[in-house]
Protein backbone atom coordinates (compact mmCIF):
# COMPACT_ATOMS: atom_id res chain seq x y z
CA UNK A 1 0.00 0.00 0.00
CA UNK A 2 1.46 3.14 -1.34
CA UNK A 3 2.12 5.89 1.25
CA UNK A 4 -0.37 9.13 1.68
CA UNK A 5 1.66 11.37 -1.03
CA UNK A 6 1.56 14.48 1.09
CA UNK A 7 2.60 14.43 4.83
CA UNK A 8 2.31 17.37 6.52
CA UNK A 9 3.14 19.95 5.48
CA UNK A 10 4.48 20.33 2.32
CA UNK A 11 5.37 23.56 0.02
CA UNK A 12 4.04 24.21 -3.48
CA UNK A 13 0.44 24.24 -3.03
CA UNK A 14 0.20 20.54 -2.09
CA UNK A 15 -3.04 19.19 -1.06
CA UNK A 16 -3.29 17.97 2.55
CA UNK A 17 -5.29 14.89 3.26
CA UNK A 18 -7.84 15.23 5.97
CA UNK A 19 -6.49 11.81 7.46
CA UNK A 20 -3.29 13.30 7.78
CA UNK A 21 -4.59 16.08 9.57
CA UNK A 22 -6.25 14.13 11.91
CA UNK A 23 -3.42 12.09 12.22
CA UNK A 24 -1.37 15.52 13.13
CA UNK A 25 -4.56 16.00 16.02
CA UNK A 26 -3.97 12.32 17.60
CA UNK A 27 -0.22 13.16 18.11
CA UNK A 28 -0.47 16.10 19.31
CA UNK A 29 -3.25 14.58 21.83
CA UNK A 30 -0.97 11.76 22.75
CA UNK A 31 -4.02 9.18 21.08
CA UNK A 32 -5.34 10.07 24.34
CA UNK A 33 -8.96 11.52 24.27
CA UNK A 34 -11.66 13.48 26.77
CA UNK A 35 -11.52 17.50 27.86
CA UNK A 36 -8.86 19.96 27.66
CA UNK A 37 -9.48 21.84 30.50
CA UNK A 38 -10.46 20.70 34.06
CA UNK A 39 -14.08 22.59 34.03
CA UNK A 40 -14.72 21.60 30.20
CA UNK A 41 -17.79 20.45 29.14
CA UNK A 42 -19.52 19.57 32.62
CA UNK A 43 -22.97 18.59 32.12
CA UNK A 44 -25.78 20.57 34.53
CA UNK A 45 -28.80 20.85 35.71
CA UNK A 46 -31.01 23.45 35.12
CA UNK A 47 -30.86 26.32 38.25
CA UNK A 48 -35.03 25.49 38.20
CA UNK A 49 -34.99 21.69 37.08
CA UNK A 50 -36.60 20.68 34.17
CA UNK A 51 -36.28 18.05 31.27
CA UNK A 52 -33.10 19.35 29.66
CA UNK A 53 -29.32 19.83 31.26
CA UNK A 54 -26.73 22.25 30.09
CA UNK A 55 -23.28 21.46 28.80
CA UNK A 56 -20.91 24.18 29.55
CA UNK A 57 -18.58 26.19 27.21
CA UNK A 58 -15.35 23.84 26.51
CA UNK A 59 -12.84 21.61 24.35
CA UNK A 60 -11.87 18.43 23.73
CA UNK A 61 -10.36 15.44 21.46
CA UNK A 62 -12.33 12.58 20.19
CA UNK A 63 -10.62 9.50 18.41
CA UNK A 64 -12.04 8.73 14.72
CA UNK A 65 -13.44 4.79 15.37
CA UNK A 66 -14.63 4.97 11.50
CA UNK A 67 -13.24 1.88 9.95
CA UNK A 68 -9.56 1.76 9.15
CA UNK A 69 -9.01 5.40 11.11
CA UNK A 70 -6.21 4.46 12.63
CA UNK A 71 -4.30 7.41 14.35
CA UNK A 72 -6.49 10.18 14.02
CA UNK A 73 -8.50 12.48 16.22
CA UNK A 74 -10.62 15.28 16.41
CA UNK A 75 -10.54 18.47 17.58
CA UNK A 76 -14.37 20.13 18.95
CA UNK A 77 -14.66 23.66 20.36
CA UNK A 78 -17.96 24.56 22.58
CA UNK A 79 -18.08 28.23 22.48
CA UNK A 80 -21.33 28.57 23.89
CA UNK A 81 -23.28 26.69 26.05
CA UNK A 82 -25.34 23.80 25.04
CA UNK A 83 -28.49 22.22 26.16
CA UNK A 84 -30.29 19.06 25.55
CA UNK A 85 -33.52 17.44 26.15
CA UNK A 86 -33.75 14.24 28.37
CA UNK A 87 -37.38 12.49 28.38
CA UNK A 88 -39.73 11.37 30.74
CA UNK A 89 -39.57 8.31 32.67
CA UNK A 90 -41.81 6.16 32.97
CA UNK A 91 -42.76 3.19 35.89
CA UNK A 92 -39.56 2.00 35.49
CA UNK A 93 -36.00 3.76 35.79
CA UNK A 94 -33.86 4.71 33.27
CA UNK A 95 -29.87 5.54 32.86
CA UNK A 96 -29.06 8.31 29.85
CA UNK A 97 -25.36 9.02 28.50
CA UNK A 98 -25.02 12.28 27.69
CA UNK A 99 -21.98 12.41 25.09
CA UNK A 100 -19.94 14.70 22.44
CA UNK A 101 -20.15 12.84 19.07
CA UNK A 102 -18.37 13.88 16.05
CA UNK A 103 -20.72 12.94 12.80
CA UNK A 104 -18.61 12.99 9.81
CA UNK A 105 -20.31 11.14 7.05
CA UNK A 106 -16.97 11.72 4.58
CA UNK A 107 -15.10 9.74 7.02
CA UNK A 108 -14.96 5.65 5.52
CA UNK A 109 -17.30 3.93 6.26
CA UNK A 110 -19.65 6.54 8.32
CA UNK A 111 -23.49 6.36 7.61
CA UNK A 112 -24.16 10.14 8.73
CA UNK A 113 -26.67 12.14 7.15
CA UNK A 114 -25.21 14.95 4.82
CA UNK A 115 -25.51 18.21 6.31
CA UNK A 116 -27.25 21.03 4.85
CA UNK A 117 -24.37 23.45 4.27
CA UNK A 118 -21.10 20.93 3.67
CA UNK A 119 -18.73 24.34 4.86
CA UNK A 120 -20.01 24.69 8.36
CA UNK A 121 -21.68 21.53 9.20
CA UNK A 122 -22.54 20.44 11.97
CA UNK A 123 -20.14 17.69 12.50
CA UNK A 124 -20.00 17.60 16.24
CA UNK A 125 -23.29 17.22 18.59
CA UNK A 126 -24.57 16.66 22.14
CA UNK A 127 -25.78 13.48 22.16
CA UNK A 128 -28.42 11.35 24.28
CA UNK A 129 -27.66 7.81 24.23
CA UNK A 130 -30.91 6.45 26.27
CA UNK A 131 -31.59 3.31 27.81
CA UNK A 132 -28.59 2.35 28.93
CA UNK A 133 -26.74 0.16 31.50
CA UNK A 134 -26.68 1.78 34.99
CA UNK A 135 -22.92 0.86 35.18
CA UNK A 136 -22.21 2.43 31.72
CA UNK A 137 -18.90 5.09 31.87
CA UNK A 138 -17.82 4.83 28.44
CA UNK A 139 -19.87 4.77 24.94
CA UNK A 140 -17.38 1.61 23.78
CA UNK A 141 -19.89 -0.33 26.10
CA UNK A 142 -22.49 0.76 24.35
CA UNK A 143 -21.62 1.96 20.62
CA UNK A 144 -18.42 0.84 19.92
CA UNK A 145 -18.09 2.59 16.51
CA UNK A 146 -18.70 6.32 17.64
CA UNK A 147 -16.57 8.67 17.34
CA UNK A 148 -17.24 10.03 20.77
CA UNK A 149 -16.14 10.59 24.43
CA UNK A 150 -18.89 10.20 28.00
CA UNK A 151 -19.53 13.34 29.45
CA UNK A 152 -22.15 12.46 32.06
CA UNK A 153 -24.71 9.34 32.73
CA UNK A 154 -27.92 10.70 34.27
CA UNK A 155 -29.77 8.14 36.62
CA UNK A 156 -33.22 8.80 36.40
CA UNK A 157 -35.84 7.65 38.93
CA UNK A 158 -39.13 5.88 37.38
CA UNK A 159 -41.95 8.87 37.00
CA UNK A 160 -39.49 12.00 36.78
CA UNK A 161 -39.48 14.77 33.96
CA UNK A 162 -37.24 16.92 35.90
CA UNK A 163 -33.36 16.64 36.70
CA UNK A 164 -31.72 17.13 39.50
CA UNK A 165 -28.20 18.03 39.87
CA UNK A 166 -28.05 14.79 41.92
CA UNK A 167 -28.75 12.91 39.34
CA UNK A 168 -26.08 13.37 37.15
CA UNK A 169 -22.56 11.12 37.16
CA UNK A 170 -19.71 13.33 36.01
CA UNK A 171 -17.56 10.41 33.26
CA UNK A 172 -15.54 13.30 32.05
CA UNK A 173 -11.72 12.31 31.52
CA UNK A 174 -8.62 14.86 30.68
CA UNK A 175 -7.04 14.48 27.50
CA UNK A 176 -3.69 15.57 28.91
CA UNK A 177 -4.23 16.31 32.35
CA UNK A 178 -0.77 17.92 34.51
CA UNK A 179 0.75 16.89 37.19
CA UNK A 180 3.17 18.05 39.92
CA UNK A 181 5.15 15.68 42.21
CA UNK A 182 8.03 17.07 44.75
CA UNK A 183 9.73 15.88 47.82
CA UNK A 184 9.83 17.46 51.16
CA UNK A 185 12.05 16.37 53.68
CA UNK A 186 12.85 17.38 57.27
CA UNK A 187 15.27 15.62 59.83
CA UNK A 188 15.13 16.77 63.14
CA UNK A 189 18.40 17.99 64.93
CA UNK A 190 18.05 17.22 68.63
CA UNK A 191 15.42 15.26 71.05
CA UNK A 192 10.81 16.19 70.76
CA UNK A 193 8.17 14.22 73.20
CA UNK A 194 5.20 14.53 73.00
CA UNK A 195 3.24 12.30 76.17
CA UNK A 196 0.49 10.79 76.60
CA UNK A 197 -2.36 12.64 78.81
CA UNK A 198 -4.94 15.01 76.92
CA UNK A 199 -6.81 13.56 74.80
CA UNK A 200 -6.30 16.03 72.08
CA UNK A 201 -4.34 17.36 68.33
CA UNK A 202 -1.12 18.34 68.20
CA UNK A 203 1.18 20.16 65.63
CA UNK A 204 3.64 17.67 66.05
CA UNK A 205 6.70 17.17 64.89
CA UNK A 206 6.92 20.51 65.08
CA UNK A 207 9.60 20.11 62.44
CA UNK A 208 7.32 18.24 60.11
CA UNK A 209 5.62 21.67 58.27
CA UNK A 210 6.11 22.72 54.85
CA UNK A 211 5.03 26.11 53.23
CA UNK A 212 4.19 24.63 49.08
CA UNK A 213 3.08 26.52 46.12
CA UNK A 214 -0.07 25.08 45.14
CA UNK A 215 0.02 25.28 40.73
CA UNK A 216 -3.18 27.44 39.49
CA UNK A 217 -4.45 23.90 37.50
CA UNK A 218 -4.43 21.81 40.77
CA UNK A 219 -7.72 20.21 41.32
CA UNK A 220 -6.49 17.44 43.51
CA UNK A 221 -3.57 16.85 45.87
CA UNK A 222 -1.84 13.43 46.75
CA UNK A 223 0.01 13.43 49.55
CA UNK A 224 1.90 10.46 51.57
CA UNK A 225 3.93 11.63 55.04
CA UNK A 226 6.25 9.06 56.17
CA UNK A 227 7.87 9.19 59.51
CA UNK A 228 10.70 6.71 59.56
CA UNK A 229 12.42 6.09 62.68
CA UNK A 230 9.16 7.56 65.12
CA UNK A 231 10.56 6.82 68.62
CA UNK A 232 8.64 5.17 71.72
CA UNK A 233 9.25 5.14 75.13
CA UNK A 234 7.80 3.81 78.44
CA UNK A 235 4.40 1.26 77.97
CA UNK A 236 2.32 0.96 75.60
CA UNK A 237 1.07 3.62 72.90
CA UNK A 238 -2.00 4.25 71.59
CA UNK A 239 -2.22 7.52 69.09
CA UNK A 240 -3.09 8.97 65.53
CA UNK A 241 -1.72 11.23 63.39
CA UNK A 242 -2.62 12.81 60.47
CA UNK A 243 -2.23 15.25 57.72
CA UNK A 244 -3.02 19.24 57.39
CA UNK A 245 -3.10 20.66 54.29
CA UNK A 246 -3.93 24.47 54.01
CA UNK A 247 -6.14 23.74 56.95
CA UNK A 248 -7.93 20.55 55.89
CA UNK A 249 -7.15 17.86 57.82
CA UNK A 250 -6.95 14.23 56.08
CA UNK A 251 -7.54 10.56 57.27
CA UNK A 252 -6.50 9.79 60.55
CA UNK A 253 -3.44 6.61 60.84
CA UNK A 254 -4.08 4.95 64.20
CA UNK A 255 -0.39 4.04 66.07
CA UNK A 256 -0.53 1.28 68.24
CA UNK A 257 2.61 -0.24 70.00
CA UNK A 258 2.09 -3.05 72.07
CA UNK A 259 5.95 -3.52 72.86
CA UNK A 260 6.16 -2.66 76.57
CA UNK A 261 8.77 -0.24 78.09
CA UNK A 262 11.78 -0.45 76.28
CA UNK A 263 13.04 2.23 73.67
CA UNK A 264 11.65 1.24 70.25
CA UNK A 265 11.39 2.59 66.76
CA UNK A 266 8.48 2.15 64.16
CA UNK A 267 7.90 3.57 61.28
CA UNK A 268 4.26 5.58 60.17
CA UNK A 269 2.76 6.32 57.00
CA UNK A 270 0.04 8.80 56.71
CA UNK A 271 -1.56 9.58 53.01
CA UNK A 272 -4.28 10.98 51.55
CA UNK A 273 -6.12 11.90 48.25
CA UNK A 274 -7.47 15.72 48.78
CA UNK A 275 -9.76 17.83 46.75
CA UNK A 276 -8.02 21.21 46.02
CA UNK A 277 -10.64 23.88 46.33
CA UNK A 278 -10.22 26.94 43.55
CA UNK A 279 -9.66 29.50 46.51
CA UNK A 280 -6.14 27.56 47.14
CA UNK A 281 -5.13 27.63 43.85
CA UNK A 282 -1.99 29.78 42.58
CA UNK A 283 -1.83 30.47 46.36
CA UNK A 284 1.19 29.14 49.39
CA UNK A 285 -0.38 26.33 51.49
CA UNK A 286 1.14 24.89 54.73
CA UNK A 287 1.36 21.19 55.12
CA UNK A 288 1.93 19.78 58.53
CA UNK A 289 1.29 16.79 60.78
CA UNK A 290 -0.49 16.69 63.88
CA UNK A 291 -0.82 13.89 66.44
CA UNK A 292 -3.08 12.56 68.91
CA UNK A 293 -2.13 11.20 72.64
CA UNK A 294 -5.07 9.25 74.06
CA UNK A 295 -4.68 8.70 77.74
CA UNK A 296 -5.63 5.12 77.39
CA UNK A 297 -1.52 4.37 77.55
CA UNK A 298 1.18 5.84 79.26
CA UNK A 299 3.56 5.45 76.78
CA UNK A 300 5.52 8.33 74.81
CA UNK A 301 5.89 9.52 71.26
CA UNK A 302 9.20 11.36 69.80
CA UNK A 303 11.64 12.00 67.16
CA UNK A 304 15.45 12.92 66.99
CA UNK A 305 18.61 12.66 65.34
CA UNK A 306 17.87 9.19 64.38
CA UNK A 307 14.36 10.07 62.76
CA UNK A 308 13.50 10.74 59.07
CA UNK A 309 10.71 12.96 57.95
CA UNK A 310 9.49 12.76 53.97
CA UNK A 311 6.29 14.61 52.53
CA UNK A 312 5.59 12.96 48.79
CA UNK A 313 3.57 15.67 47.42
CA UNK A 314 1.61 15.15 43.93
CA UNK A 315 -0.51 17.89 42.45
CA UNK A 316 -3.17 16.31 39.64
CA UNK A 317 -5.39 18.26 37.53
CA UNK A 318 -8.66 15.97 36.87
CA UNK A 319 -11.88 17.46 36.10
CA UNK A 320 -13.29 19.94 38.31
CA UNK A 321 -17.47 19.96 39.16
CA UNK A 322 -16.59 22.37 41.56
CA UNK A 323 -19.10 25.95 41.37
CA UNK A 324 -17.31 29.14 41.58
Amino acid sequence: MAWDSVPWFTEGGAQHSSEVARLLAFAAFGGAEGVVGSRDLRVRALSSPGAEVQVTTGACAIVNRAAGAAYQAYAGRLPTADSVDIAATGVSPRSDLIVARVENPYSFGETWPNPADPTVGPYIFTRVISGVPRTTTRVSQVRASDSAIALARIDIPANTSAITQAMIKDLRSMVSPRRDRRLYTVFPTSLSTLGYSDNKWHNWPGVASWDIDVPLWATRAKIVVTVAGLRFTRADVFAKMHSVFGGDPGQDTVIDDDQGANIRRQTVVVADNMSVPSSKRGTTQTLRLQTYMYKAETGDVSVDAGTSIIADVEFVEAPDDEEI
